[in-house]
């Protein structure tokens, strides 16, 4: 069992290690020599665990996209804001996300059937408004679709605009201005009164989630 959770540290290190790497350089520009580094493991103990730097690529995306969701609400057009002010939150917080969308944005973001690196977040959204819609929360004309893909558009671009901004420090501000812009044209005026859209709502929504894994040894190589 002590040698089986030394491996799953030494994982958890390389893959931490590989989305610093990958989130303060391209994935063409990234080296296995300086994930190394970074991780403190031997060459051996990396590839035991990934066999190439996509096989990290893939692992670091894999990890990202597994984190935990938003608690449920009642409200479901309050769980639609609290999953996009999470993701702006987590793209400021945590090296794991950011590295991820950077990875998605190539060709080791692509699914294996040909979807895109935002087709997945569409799916995520365009399900959320159908539940907010079977509650009654949206507005009788609303394209569940269409609607679906202008907001994961929408963020997208303001989130491209915060990187090259401010390395997304005011992202938290681009995400709550977006949603307060496009939620009338989709959200009933009662329901759209009662949602909390301030600028710090995904940092108190990733308070309530569970504690994340504690932080890995130093130095592990095996």
């Amino acid at each position: 069992m002590a040698k089986q959770a030394r491996a799953i540290r030494t994982r958890r290190a390389i893959l931490e290690a590989a989305a610093r790497v990958f989130d303060e350089h391209d994935y063409q520009a990234a080296t296995i020599t300086e994930i190394l580094r970074t991780a403190g493991v031997t060459k051996g103990a990396l590839y035991f665990h990934f066999q190439s730097k996509e096989d990290l690529a893939h692992g670091v995306l894999t990890e990202q996209t597994a984190r935990p969701t938003v608690p449920p609400r009642t409200c479901r057009a309050q769980e639609l804001v609290d999953v996009v002010l999470l993701h702006g939150y987590r793209l400021q917080s945590d090296p794991m996300v950011r590295a991820g969308v950077r990875l998605s944005l190539h060709e080791v973001g692509h699914q294996p059937d040909g979807r895109g690196p935002f087709d997945p977040w569409v799916d995520i959204v365009r399900d959320l408004l159908e539940a907010a819609k079977a509650r009654g929360e949206l507005l009788s004309h609303v394209d569940i679709a269409a609607s679906a893909e202008v907001l994961v558009g929408g963020f997208a671009g303001v989130q491209s605009m915060s990187e090259t901004a401010s390395r997304y420090r005011d992202l938290d501000r681009r995400a709550a201005a977006l949603l307060r812009h496009l939620l009338p044209s989709i959200v009933i005026p009662s329901v759209l009164a009662s949602l909390d859209l301030a600028e710090d709502r995904g940092a108190r929504v990733f308070a309530e989630l569970p504690a994340p894994p504690a932080p890995c040894d130093a130095q592990v190589t095996t």
